[in-house]
């Protein structure tokens, strides 16, 4: 089977070293590999990445149905944070800050951390009393947060409206100075070049279309669109269809897909210093290296695997986002789009083993799911490495929804995103 990377060929045309390997391993008729990563967003190379660098696993294929980062992980908005309410997911999403920190380094690949701080809004009573909890709960957990009165939050955000007679008045803000932003495609690229550069096979336009188990009932291959591949140790990593991946083992997960609505503006010259989120109208701005104002909303209202944007959601936000931003009001929308997420019952993501011997799961992080993507990948390659789940994620099991042990960030989080 032949390997195709963009990498590949522009390495090639500048006359760098060699890309991605250019040959599938052909060491049988059926490729045989030490363990399978089932996606090639941020998670699935990431998770790759961490079994070769950390855990010596280096016979690993990586499995797209597209193109390298085509999928969720490129329609994100890039935030970065770990303000969550609960001591489990504190843990868990700071374990991913930690990494962020340094990982340009560590890749040798700049993935454009921009840790600008991310101020989360307050427009009632209720979310000053929420956010405030948010911020005493995260200083208990060693979470950096901190409560700023609305002349703080201008002084901060200078386009930032504060007027007392708006739609959603500012009475207040939370800041993760910690939190900020990264280059979604960046990130997925950074992890690809350095796993493949450990001699991780990486194959796109490889969709998975079966998973096949033995008599014992473990994962022994998968079904492919380009050939069987064999594999004791199979991890699903796969945004939005993660449920679709697993149910091909007779697994069947609490998730549901829904299209998730963002859109970029013109660029312009550097306006919005941070990133900026508000719980009560679901909307959040940034601006990217280039100049674009990135501007997210909500989820649709309806299950749905498209990747397309939806007017009447962007409107509702953009309304709200040009009181909030009175000079932004003239700015023209460039493009719109969705990514598709994983939603769980209770909001938080589903990491560790399967009832299936050999199967592994990430998924289900809803809109969580970027600002994880160190943190996601080296908890579930030390899973699969161990054959158990690694302790910052042993609380987000499949069990949790039998026995009624949910981490509800659903109804905790001020906002999703």
């Amino acid at each position: 089977m032949q390997k195709y990377s963009a990498w590949a060929l522009l390495r090639e045309a500048f006359g760098g070293q060699r890309g991605w390997q250019s040959q599938w391993r052909r060491a049988s008729p059926a490729p045989e590999y030490d363990a399978i990563i089932i996606g090639g967003g941020g998670h699935g190379l990431a998770a790759a990445y961490y079994l070769a660098a950390e855990h010596g696993i280096t016979r690993t294929a990586v499995l797209e149905k597209s193109w390298i980062g085509g999928g969720s992980t490129g329609r994100n908005t890039t935030i970065v944070r770990s303000n969550y309410l609960f001591d489990e997911s504190a843990r868990l999403y700071d374990h991913a800050l930690d990494l962020w920190q340094d990982l340009a380094q560590v890749l040798n690949y700049n993935v454009m951390y921009s840790p600008r701080g991310v101020m989360m809004l307050a427009h009632g009573v209720h979310d000053v009393q929420v956010l405030k909890r948010h911020v005493h709960a995260n200083r208990c957990n060693g979470v950096t947060n901190e409560w700023l009165s609305p002349e703080e939050a201008k002084a901060f955000c200078p386009p930032l409206n504060i007027e007392p007679n708006i739609r959603y008045p500012v009475l207040g803000a939370a800041l993760q100075r910690r939190g900020g932003t990264a280059r979604h495609d960046a990130v997925a690229w950074g992890y690809a070049r350095a796993a493949d550069a450990l001699g991780v096979d990486i194959v796109e336009n490889c969709e998975v279309t079966g998973i096949r188990r033995d008599a014992s009932g473990a994962v022994a291959a998968v079904e492919t669109s380009r050939g069987l591949i064999k594999s004791r140790r199979i991890g699903v990593s796969a945004a939005g269809f993660s449920s679709v991946v697993i149910g091909l083992a007779g697994v069947r997960l609490p998730i549901e897909s829904f299209p998730l609505q963002a859109l970029v503006s013109e660029p312009v010259k550097p306006v919005v210093p941070c990133v900026v989120m508000s719980g009560s109208i679901h909307a959040y701005i940034s601006q990217s290296d280039k100049g674009e104002l990135v501007i997210g909303a909500g989820t649709d209202a309806y299950t749905s695997y498209t990747q397309r944007g939806a007017l009447h959601v962007n409107s509702h936000t953009l309304a709200a986002i040009c009181e909030l931003f009175p000079t932004l009001r003239r700015m023209r929308m460039l493009r719109n789009w969705a990514g598709t997420v994983d939603v769980t019952t209770d909001r938080s993501p589903i990491i560790g083993k399967t009832p299936v011997p050999g199967l592994y799961v990430n998924c289900g992080w809803g809109t969580g799911g970027f600002k994880a993507t160190p943190g996601a990948g080296h908890l579930l390659a030390w899973t699969m490495a161990h054959d158990e789940p690694h302790p910052i994620v042993a609380p987000f099991n499949i069990e949790r929804f039998r026995d009624g042990r949910l981490i509800d960030e659903a109804a905790a989080a001020a906002v999703a995103h």
